[in-house]
């Protein structure tokens, strides 16, 4: 079996570092800079909320309105207008939208070239498909759609934190209407419908985006803090682009982002439990597991649909090791040479759940490192880089 070393190796986890980067960097950037709120609410929190509500309206419409997502468009789009955000900082609203009706094609190209050094070291391919994503209008157009109603849903989310406190300020009841407005244009998507009941599957997006308020690291001082939730979408766009080195097929890809999404998912009931403290008594790692599995059966599930269940807890239970579905039975412990070489079909819908470890412990490396860099260097940090760093063999 691969160990993360060796693994580590076979897929040059630390390139490209340039979108890596960018994903921290948006830890940094605040929303909502302009209004009073009781809360940091960070753009990368925001765009891992997205990505799960766009993963929810994708499901019903597949599941309900017998609608074909291309998930890989979808995946792809979701990490396209990330960076798009993150070049373009923190621009209001209005102005945004002003600026891209009247000078889109333009802004766009001054993105993509702001962005093509980091974009081609993942690939030309890659590269492509963003250009093609904001220059053609007709490219991944469903997918766009359901990403711009998931991203009207979390900041809708985000607004109900922030109305109270800024209820006072000018304006802040036009921007109420704004976004209520901006909901209604999506209202036949069946996803939205259901959200909007603030019934079960609101209960799902609520709970998700309540990770933000965990904080990693929680008793160590850090530059950026970063949540669970942003967390997620970080392993999750690591292990995208990690995958597409290994040639896949589209359910590799599509497993591994969305495994990589929520393999933290059960710590919204249970808090993020530090790995010194489950490895601190034998068979307390086991305990805390089956504890996770059974608020997941308990807590979670029942928020979704039980057409989607299996497909869930094939996310997220055991979520690090290499899997896959054959005979309608989970076969597990895999190298990721049979994966390239027997299993890389999406009939065997293949999890590398070696490789999203491999992405979980590196995001941990980079939060530290970071932090180091940023001038913020505790002894528990440099230790902290030290011992993570031996891991991954650096």
């Amino acid at each position: 079996m691969d160990n993360l070393v060796t693994l580590n190796s076979k897929i040059s986890i630390i390139k490209p570092e340039g979108i890596v980067n960018k994903l921290y960097e948006a830890a940094s950037i605040l929303r909502w800079n302009d209004h009073v709120k009781p809360v940091e609410l960070t753009e990368i929190d925001k765009q891992s909320h997205k990505m799960i509500i766009a993963f929810l309206l994708g499901k019903f419409e597949e599941t309900y309105g017998n609608l074909k997502i291309d998930w890989v468009k979808l995946i792809e789009g979701s990490i396209f207008e990330f960076l798009h955000r993150v070049v373009l900082t923190d621009i209001k609203p209005p102005v945004f939208h002003k600026m891209m009706k009247e000078k889109g094609t333009e802004l766009n190209a001054w993105v993509m070239n702001k962005l093509k050094e980091d974009l081609m070291d993942v690939s030309e391919v890659f590269f492509d498909k963003f250009k093609q994503y904001w220059f053609s209008s007709e490219y991944a157009k469903q997918e766009k759609r359901l990403l711009s109603a998931a991203h009207y849903l979390a900041t809708s989310w985000e607004f109900k934190i922030v109305y109270p406190s800024s209820a006072f300020l000018y304006g802040i009841e036009k921007t109420k209407e704004e976004i209520d407005n901006k909901m209604e244009d999506f209202s036949d998507l069946i996803g939205v419908e259901k959200i909007s009941l603030h019934k079960k599957s609101y209960g799902f997006v609520d709970l998700c985006s309540q990770l933000r308020f965990q904080q990693r690291w929680a008793q160590i001082p850090r530059i950026p803090k970063t949540s669970v939730l942003g967390h997620m979408y970080i392993v999750a766009v690591m292990s995208y682009i990690k995958t597409i080195q290994l040639s896949p097929c589209d359910k590799r890809i599509y497993n591994n982002f969305f495994a990589g999404l929520f393999h933290d998912l059960p710590e919204v009931l249970t808090r993020d439990i530090i790995s010194p403290i489950k490895r601190s008594v034998e068979g307390l790692d086991k305990i805390i597991k089956d504890y996770e599995n059974l608020q997941l059966e308990e807590k979670l599930l029942p928020l979704l649909p039980d057409l989607w269940h299996d497909e869930i807890r094939y996310f997220v239970k055991e979520e690090f090791e290499n899997k896959i579905i054959g005979n309608n039975e989970r076969v597990k412990d895999l190298s990721i040479e049979d994966f390239s070489n027997k299993y890389n079909e999406d009939k065997f819908s293949p999890i590398d759940g070696k490789l999203i470890k491999l992405c979980d412990i590196y995001a941990a490396y980079k939060e530290v490192d970071i932090s180091i860099e940023m001038g913020l260097k505790s002894k528990q940090l440099v230790e902290a880089r030290k011992n993570i760093g031996k891991k991954l063999g650096f």
